[in-house]
């Protein structure tokens, strides 16, 4: 009967604190995540834009060139929490210049 509560026991830590460790993300790891992903979906955007352009359609270019600025702003954004997060300083001219394309933009539109 001892071997059984033991044992139980110890699968209830397992059990409890292995997932924790597992499925937890460190707030680093979720903001450089978000950066890449909205970084990356911004450029995909522009890309399909481009090659519409280049196929004579101009149909929703305006719509998704301001969304991929505005998922270009927010990418910059989680950036510079994960510097933050991180203790280092960002690289502020280079984001301040990306934020500045991304903003001209979603001001051209």
């Amino acid at each position: 009967m001892k071997i059984f509560v033991f044992t139980s026991f110890i699968l209830y830590l397992v059990l409890t604190i292995s997932p924790i460790e597992i499925f937890a993300d460190t707030a680093l790891d979720f903001y450089m995540h978000d950066f890449y992903s909205k970084s990356n979906e911004a450029s995909l955007i522009l890309k399909e834009i481009e090659n519409s352009l280049k196929e004579g359609s101009r149909r929703k270019v305006c719509s998704r060139q301001k969304e991929a600025a505005i998922l270009g702003l927010l990418a910059n954004k989680s950036l510079i929490k994960a510097f933050e997060i991180h203790g280092t300083n960002p690289p502020m001219k280079a984001i301040k210049e990306s934020e500045q394309r991304w903003e001209s933009i979603l001001n051209e539109c």
